[in-house]
C-alpha cells in the first residue's frame, strides 16, 4: 500500500531508504517503491548524509529535532456573554472595569485560577493592564497567588474563603472609618454642621462594622435611628456624670448640641406604660 505523498516519512521509510540506498537503488526507484516524489528522497538523503553513509536512527533523531513545537492549545474561554454581563454588575457596585472583567474571568475559569498570559489571551488586554488590575484585587483580598507549576509563572486564584476575607476586610475598613470620623467630629466640634455629619457618620459606619463580626445583619440604620441609639446614651451618662438634675437647655449646653437632639433623647414616649408608672411609683 502506498503512504499519501503529503505525509511525513517515518522511521519505518527512512530503515528502507537506508537499506535501498545500502543495496544500491537510485533514488527514483526507493521514490516508486514509497509512494513518494523523487525529491522527497533526495533531500531526505542530502539533509541526513552522515560521513559518506544514510542512517535511519540519525535521520530520524534529526527530523524530531526539527519538527515544529506543537503551540499551547489555546485557553478555553468561559460563554464570554455571561462574564462580560457579570464584569458590568461588578463594576456597577464601584469596582474598576478592568478589575471587574479579571475577577469575572478567574470566577467563571474551570480551576478558579489563570495566568498573566491567560488573562492577557482571553480578555485581549495588555500585561500592564492585568498587573495592574492583579494588584488593585490583591489588595481588597480578592485573589491570592500561588506558584505554577513546572514554570516560574504565578497563577492568580479565586480562593474558596475569598468572600470571608473579603468581608473581614470591609469590616475592618468600616471601623477605620468610624474611628477617622469620630475625631473629625471632636476636632472641628460636636455642634458645628461638619461635627454633626461626622458624628452621624461614626455612627453608621461603627454600627456597620458592629453588624459585620455579628450572625445576622438587621437593616441599616436611618439617620435618626443612629441618633437614637447613640444619643440617649450619652445624655445618661452626663447626668450620671452631673450628679444633679438637669434641664433639656443645660443638657444642650454642656453636650454642644442643638435643643431638639436633646429633647428627642429625653421623649417619655420611649418609655413603656409599665416603666412610666413604676417611675411615678419611685
Amino acid at each position: 500500500m502506498q503512504t499519501m505523498p503529503g505525509a511525513r516519512l517515518t522511521y519505518q521509510d527512512r530503515e528502507q531508504i537506508s537499506l535501498w540506498l545500502a543495496a544500491g537503488l537510485g533514488y527514483a526507484e526507493i521514490a516508486r517503491r514509497l509512494g513518494r516524489p523523487t525529491s522527497t528522497i533526495s533531500r531526505e538523503v542530502a539533509r541526513n548524509h552522515d560521513s559518506g553513509a544514510y542512517r535511519a536512527v540519525q535521520a530520524q533523531q534529526a527530523a524530531t529535532r526539527r519538527a515544529p513545537r506543537r503551540r499551547p492549545a489555546p485557553v478555553a474561554s468561559p460563554p464570554a456573554g455571561f462574564a462580560e454581563e457579570f464584569a458590568t454588575l461588578l463594576a456597577g457596585t464601584g469596582l474598576p472595569r478592568m478589575c471587574a472583567r479579571v475577577f469575572a474571568a478567574l470566577l467563571v475559569s474551570d480551576r478558579g485560577s489563570l495566568t498573566a498570559s491567560e488573562l492577557t489571551q482571553q480578555l485581549s488586554v495588555s500585561p500592564a493592564s492585568i498587573s495592574k488590575a492583579v494588584g488593585y484585587l490583591e489588595e481588597m483580598n480578592l485573589l491570592s497567588r500561588t506558584p505554577n507549576p513546572g514554570t516560574r509563572r504565578e497563577r492568580y486564584v479565586v480562593g474558596d474563603d475569598v468572600w470571608q476575607r473579603a468581608w473581614q476586610t470591609d469590616t475592618g475598613a468600616h471601623a477605620s472609618v468610624a474611628d477617622a470620623a469620630r475625631r473629625g467630629a471632636e476636632l472641628f466640634g460636636p455642634a458645628s454642621p461638619a461635627g454633626i455629619r461626622l458624628h452621624k457618620m461614626a455612627q453608621f459606619f461603627g454600627w456597620l462594622a458592629a453588624q459585620m463580626t455579628r450572625t445576622g445583619t438587621p437593616p441599616p440604620p436611618t439617620a435618626a435611628t443612629s441618633e437614637a441609639d447613640g444619643d440617649p446614651r450619652t445624655v445618661l451618662a452626663a447626668l450620671v456624670h452631673a450628679a444633679r438634675p438637669l434641664s433639656a437647655d443645660e443638657l444642650a449646653t454642656a453636650l454642644g448640641w442643638p435643643r431638639e437632639r436633646v429633647a428627642a433623647c429625653l421623649d417619655p414616649t420611649r418609655l413603656t406604660s409599665a416603666q412610666r408608672a413604676a417611675l411615678r411609683r419611685e
